[in-house]
């Protein structure tokens, strides 16, 4: 009997391609790499080194604040006194007949603002009373107020915003950033995910999650209060340098298997692992807020120790200081459908707008004073917009918002951006779009553009595809009006 031949025989095709070098891994790792499939992995290489943008780029990281739940950007800086004229009265046929809502049902009746608003900045632009701290900024940031989407339920919605697709498994804006640009201090994460408001957004880790990108380029979750990141830690009986050589260990096998193999995964592993160990002692000097000044403090409104919105605005000046490409803040809580006291715009709402208005503000002065702000490109804004009409869900007394995809409100500073611009409007009812329509995929085609890639072009290779954050249509332009 030819033993050989039986082995061969009993061989499963995916062993047979990957160990002859030509599976998808080895496929994949030559994209990676720009070596060829069979050439030897430099185990040591670090996948988030930084890397020069190929196009001129005017930011070198990005602070994005998203607040999940997507907020009544029509009750903050789009300002419709024909829509206070209306209050309470039966909504057109025009608005509702044929539409689709995700709650309202029957005929909804128009709802004014709850709230006054206060002309400020020297475009004079509209600001509600609920942010008066935002008030003394306008003239630092850019109000888009013509934003767009195709989706109208949160999950899916988060998700085409940071993912460019409303589905789970594609990769997050700020890996797409990390994976072309590596980051600036090898000691942290390249992309940094915080968050507040009780509980994660709701389309979950998939916002931060790498996708078919190597995982090295994956959000990584870090805490305001207690330990930064969980297991991080060395465990009991473990000193630092038995880790060390612990990790030199699993570095050598790795490092085999991976020429053996061609797997970019297995070199991935191996820059994850050194990078956990560099973060032991670097993440703690960071996330250390109480090292700033009580002037500092104060202005953000932060306190050590607690998970707040006003402490990851700090962290998020801090991390930036210290070389992390992209810093994602998501709060949560922000979903005004009027059902109660803690969703309606009486109470829930003003008080959403206390917790993160000083701290927004405070990041922008901050950013500004320490000359950080020219190359740090700051967003702000939920999912979708919010319908001029009353919810009412089943006789609901409390005033609230239905989801509305059609238009609504975010604003941005720095990293290239025009100060004290307004751009985009909407209808007198702020129901449709009226003038210079921004869609998702504008908006990150722009922000590739600041950090000097071009979207059109920035693309990975997966299931026999060039992926792209913006997908595979022709779709997103750089909103030029709103650049420097």
């Amino acid at each position: 009997m030819n033993l050989n031949y039986a082995q061969m025989q009993a061989q499963t095709r995916r062993t047979f391609f990957t160990q002859s070098g030509l599976g998808v891994g080895a496929i994949a790792l030559q994209s990676l790499l720009g070596t060829k499939a069979n050439a030897s992995i430099d185990a040591s290489q670090n996948p988030l080194a930084p890397k020069h943008p190929p196009l001129p780029a005017k930011a070198k990281s990005v602070i994005y604040l998203h607040m999940s739940g997507a907020p009544p950007t029509l009750d903050l800086f789009d300002y419709k006194p024909k829509l206070n004229e209306l209050n309470m009265q039966e909504c057109p046929e025009s608005l509702f007949a044929g539409k689709r809502f995700a709650f309202i049902k029957g005929r909804p009746k128009m709802l004014g603002h709850p709230h006054g608003f206060k002309q400020v900045g020297g475009n004079g632009l509209y600001v509600s009373e609920l942010m008066p701290h935002f008030q003394k900024i306008v003239d630092e940031v850019t109000v888009i107020r013509s934003m767009s989407t195709d989706q109208f339920n949160h999950a899916p919605a988060e998700m085409m915003v940071h993912t460019g697709n409303m589905r789970a498994g594609n990769a997050s804006i700020g890996s797409w950033v990390t994976y072309g640009l590596g980051s600036e201090n090898s000691d942290l994460p390249g992309f940094v995910v915080l968050l507040s408001g009780g509980t994660d957004p709701t389309g979950g880790k998939s916002l931060w999650n790498s996708g078919f990108l190597p995982s090295v380029y994956q959000g990584v979750q870090c805490r305001t209060s207690g330990e930064p990141i969980l297991f991080s830690s060395n465990p009991e009986g473990m000193s630092r340098e038995t880790r060390r050589h612990t990790l030199d260990a699993l570095a050598k096998l790795n490092g085999l298997e991976a020429k053996e193999f061609g797997d970019p995964e297995t070199v991935t592993r191996i820059a994850q692992y050194e990078l956990a160990y560099r973060m032991q002692t670097a993440v703690p000097e960071v996330f250390d807020i109480a090292k700033e000044s009580k002037e500092t403090l104060e202005m953000y409104g932060a306190k050590p120790g607690e998970g707040s919105f006003a402490n990851n605005c700090l962290l998020a000046r801090r991390l930036v200081e210290s070389g992390v490409r992209y810093i994602q803040l998501f709060d949560w809580g922000w979903d005004i459908h009027g059902t109660g006291k803690g969703d309606d715009l009486m109470t829930a709402f003003p008080k959403k707008c206390q917790d993160v208005d000083q701290s927004c503000a405070a990041l922008i002065k901050d950013l500004k004073q320490r000359g950080m702000l020219e190359d740090t490109l700051v967003i702000w804004g939920g999912e979708f917009g919010r319908t001029p009409m009353n919810e009412a869900r089943g006789g609901s007394k409390f005033l609230g918002r239905d989801h509305h995809p059609n238009c609504f409100g975010m604003w941005m500073a720095g990293g290239g951006v025009k100060g004290g611009c307004v751009f985009g409007k909407t209808d007198e009812l702020g129901y449709e779009v009226a003038e210079n329509k921004v869609t998702v995929r504008d908006l990150q085609t722009t922000v590739l553009h600041q950090m000097g890639l071009d979207a059109h072009q920035f693309s990975y290779r997966y299931q026999g595809l060039n992926q792209r954050l913006i997908g595979p249509a022709d779709e997103g332009r750089v909103i030029k009006d709103i650049l420097r």
